[in-house]
C-alpha cells in the first residue's frame, strides 16, 4: 500500500464513513468531530432498525477480543442488533487481548503500510483518552497511560529515519535525542551501547484486560448481547452461513457473521487461513517487581521503552504489577493447547537486558508472566474482508502484534465494511484484502 493510505488514515476516512452519522461516536466524540450530548449516556447512537416477527440478530460477531468488542460496539452503536459469542467471555486468560497491558505507539517506520498504522494509532490515542473520561464517572478504572515511549537505538536506522518521515507527514511531535539527554531525563535508564533516541511524547500503554472488559461492559448496558460458547467450525462452502453450530448442539442465526477468532482463524478456516496466517510463537512478558520505596520504573517517571528486539513500560497503577519487559518466544502452534507460563530455561534473557538497560533492576524477582499468540499474515497488514466461500460471512483478524493499539478505530472501519458504508473498492478496503500469496512452509514466527 502506498503512502497515499496512510493519508486516507486521517482525512478520507473521515469522509468515507460521513454517511454512517452520528452512530461512530466513541467516548466523548466521533469521527465526525461530533459530541455526545449529556442525555445519550449508555443509549445507542442510532435506534435499531425494527424488524416485525424476526428475533434473529442483524450480526454475530465470534470472538470477543480486541477486533471482536470494539467492532461489536461499533456495529451497536450504528444501530445493529449485535450478538457477541466468545468461548470463554471477553479479556480471558487465553485470549491474545487478555494480558495485563499493551502500549500505544506510532512508530511503523519499518512496516510498508506504516503511515496508515501510525495514522490510526494516533487517533487511537485520542480516543483511549476520550473513553477513560466518558466513563469515570461509571467508576470504570482508568485504561490509558500517557507514557510517552524512547526508541534506543547505537546508530540512526532506516526504520528511525522511515518513522520520522512519517510523523513529518502526519504533524505527529517527536524528539531526537542523544544518550546524554537521556540519561538527564531518565537516570534509571542505563545506555551503553545507545548513541540515539527517539522519543514520542504521545505514545502510552493500555490496561489491556480491563479495556476490553470495560468496552464489553459498555456494549451490554447498550444493548448487545453476549453469548458463552464454543462455536463450531462452520462448514458452509459456497453458499451462506445459515447459522453458528455451538459445541452443545445449539445454534444461533444471524443476518451477517464476523469471524473475529485471532490465533483460533487458522483452525476454524485451514483452507483459506491455514497458510496466510502464523501463530507459531508465543511472545513473552515478563513483570518485574521494582525496587520497594523507589518510584524511578514506575509511572509517571520512566516511559516505555523499545530495545532491539525488546519492548517494555513502567509499573502502572494502582496495582503496580512490575516493570514490564517483553522478550522472544516459544513455539505453539495451537491455540488451544499451547503453555502461557513461561518456563525458567526463557529467563536468561530478559535478565540480560535488564542487567544492560536497567541493570537495578536484574536480580529483582518476576512478579508474573504472560504468553500470547502472535497472529502474523502474508501481508503483515490486518485482514479485513469477505469469506469467499460464505457470501454473509467475514473475516476480521491478523493483528500482527499491533492491532490492540488501533482497536477504537479498527472496530470502527471493521463495522463500516459489514454495514456497506465502506465500499469494496475502496483503496484502504482493498490493502486489508485476503490475499492470494502464502506464507512457505518454513516462513512465519513474531512479525
Amino acid at each position: 500500500m502506498s503512502d497515499g493510505g496512510g493519508d486516507f488514515g486521517r482525512r478520507r476516512f473521515l469522509q468515507g464513513m460521513a454517511g454512517a452519522g452520528a452512530g461512530l461516536a466513541v467516548g466523548g466524540g466521533s469521527l465526525l468531530g461530533q459530541t455526545a450530548g449529556p442525555d445519550q449516556g449508555s443509549e445507542p447512537r442510532r435506534a435499531p432498525a425494527v424488524r416485525t416477527g424476526q428475533v434473529a440478530p442483524d450480526v454475530a460477531v465470534v470472538g470477543a477480543g480486541a477486533f471482536g468488542v470494539w467492532t461489536a460496539l461499533h456495529l451497536r452503536r450504528q444501530g445493529a442488533r449485535v450478538t457477541l459469542v466468545d468461548q470463554h467471555g471477553p479479556a480471558n486468560s487465553r485470549a491474545t487481548s487478555g494480558g495485563e497491558t499493551r502500549g500505544v505507539r506510532t512508530s511503523y517506520g519499518d512496516r510498508p503500510h506504516g503511515r496508515q498504522w501510525g495514522e490510526w494509532a494516533a487517533e487511537a490515542m485520542e480516543r483511549w483518552k476520550a473513553w477513560d473520561e466518558e466513563h469515570a464517572s461509571d467508576l470504570l478504572p482508568p485504561v490509558y497511560f500517557t507514557t510517552g515511549d524512547v526508541i534506543l537505538r547505537d546508530e540512526l536506522t532506516p526504520f528511525l529515519e522511515r518513522t520520522m518521515e512519517n510523523w513529518d507527514a502526519m504533524g505527529h511531535a517527536y524528539e531526537l535525542l542523544d544518550a546524554d539527554e537521556v540519561r538527564r531525563r531518565w537516570p534509571a535508564i542505563h545506555t551503553p551501547d545507545v548513541s540515539v533516541a527517539l522519543y514520542e511524547p504521545a505514545a502510552g500503554v493500555v490496561r489491556a484486560r480491563r479495556a476490553i472488559e470495560s468496552v464489553a461492559q459498555v456494549f451490554l448496558r447498550e444493548g448487545g448481547e453476549l453469548r458463552i460458547g464454543r462455536v463450531r467450525p462452520p462448514d458452509s462452502e459456497g453458499a451462506p452461513l445459515e447459522a453458528l453450530s455451538f459445541e452443545d448442539g445449539s445454534t444461533l442465526s444471524a443476518d451477517t457473521y464476523v469471524f473475529a477468532l485471532g490465533p483460533w482463524l487458522p483452525k476454524y478456516f485451514p483452507e483459506l487461513l491455514g497458510t496466510r496466517v502464523r501463530v507459531r510463537t508465543l511472545g513473552h512478558v515478563y513483570y518485574v517487581a521494582t525496587p520497594p520505596g523507589d518510584d524511578r520504573f514506575q509511572y509517571p517517571n520512566l516511559p516505555s521503552y523499545n530495545v532491539p528486539g525488546v519492548t517494555g513500560w513502567p509499573a502502572l497503577p494502582s496495582d503496580f504489577r512490575g516493570f514490564r519487559i517483553r522478550t522472544g518466544g516459544h513455539r505453539g502452534d495451537d491455540p488451544d493447547t499451547s503453555v502461557r507460563w513461561i518456563d525458567e530455561e526463557y529467563h536468561d534473557r530478559p535478565r540480560e537486558v535488564l542487567g544492560r538497560y536497567f541493570p537495578d533492576l536484574a536480580d529483582l524477582p518476576f512478579n508474573e508472566t504472560r504468553a500470547c499468540h502472535y497472529c502474523g499474515t502474508v501481508t503483515r497488514n490486518f485482514y479485513i474482508d469477505r469469506h469467499g466461500g460464505m457470501e454473509n460471512a467475514w473475516i476480521a483478524g491478523g493483528g500482527s502484534a499491533e492491532a490492540f493499539k488501533q482497536g477504537p478505530v479498527l472496530g470502527e472501519f471493521i463495522a463500516g465494511r459489514v454495514l456497506g458504508e465502506i465500499p469494496d473498492e475502496d483503496e484502504l478496503a482493498r490493502s486489508f484484502r485476503i490475499p492470494d500469496e502464502e506464507f512457505e512452509a518454513d516462513e512465519g514466527g513474531p512479525d
